[in-house]
Formats: C-alpha cells, structure tokens, sequence
C-alpha cells in the first residue's frame, strides 16, 4: 500500500511509477452487513443437508427461511464464502460392455532400450472453432516423437504419420 503522507513523490507519481491507478490507492473494502453475515450462515447450513443446491434453489430456500435477497446477491455470497454446487460430472469415458478387451502385454517388460516398445497417444486441442486432434506415436523408452498425424476430425482412416522435424 502507498503511504502518501510519508513520501516526498506525489500520489498521482507514485501510482506512475507502479503502473496503477489512482483509484485503487484511495478504494477502501465496504464492511460485510450483519444481515449478510446470518444469511451467509445460513446459507453454510443450507449446504450442509443440500450440496446439490445451486444459487437458484438458494435463493428460494432462503426466502423460505425469511430472508429477501434476489438470486444475484446470494450468488455473489456464494462466491465470497467459496460455495460450490456439488453435481454429476459428464461421463465422457464409459466403456462399451460390446467393446473386447485386451490383457496389458508390457507387464513384468523390462524396457531398456530405444525401439523396443512404442505406444500410440491421441489429445484434442481448442482453438477458436472448435477441436484437432493429435495422434503421435512415442517410443516408450527415449519418450521421443517418433511421428505425428494433426487431423481436423477424428475418424477411423488409417493415419499417416509424419516424423517429427
């Protein structure tokens, strides 16, 4: 914090030299109401017996409760005392009971030299519209690229890898 009573350099030079703005010298944090503090209170023991409860059924929970604050002042509690919504994950990886599986062949390989064992990985990468994929294939032992497919989808063509440059 800059104490601009004790320096000789002016606030407006001070708030130059740190790259700020004045505004964030003089800000000063509004203390947190006592009503806010009960509501938030209660709104710990709400979650306690419904941590599925989003700020929408707070809210109504709330005003069961016989507190009046809309949905964008008990979002805004939920946040400043680190509330979060327990809820399902999505479930992108399940397998398919058709699908066959296969016994892990490497288990008891000692792998001591390049060439020896390769593996095939494949990621998606954001950009801007959307994803691409990327297939490598990586030695085991050295972890070196061994070759690369960038692909716009993801489908069952044969990839031809390209070595690394």
């Amino acid at each position: 914090m800059i104490e601009h009573e004790i320096s000789e350099l002016s606030v407006r030079r001070q708030s130059e030299l740190l790259g700020i703005n004045r505004s964030r010298i003089y800000y000063q944090k509004k203390p947190i109401e006592v009503t806010d503090i009960e509501i938030m209170n209660e709104m710990v023991e709400i979650n306690k017996q419904f941590p599925f409860y989003g700020y929408r059924r707070m809210t109504v929970e709330l005003a069961a409760c016989g507190y009046d604050r809309n949905h964008k002042k008990v979002r805004q509690l939920m946040r400043q005392i680190g509330l979060k919504t327990l809820y399902p994950k999505k479930k992108t990886t399940i397998a398919n009971p058709a699908n066959s599986t296969y016994p892990y062949l490497l288990r008891g390989l000692v792998i001591d030299r390049p060439n020896q064992v390769w593996s095939v990985d494949i990621t998606y990468i954001k950009i801007r519209h959307g994803y691409i994929y990327l297939v490598c294939l990586i030695d085991i032992f050295s972890r070196k690229i061994m070759g690369w497919y960038l692909s716009g989808q993801l489908h069952q063509k044969a990839f031809i890898l390209r070595p690394p440059v």
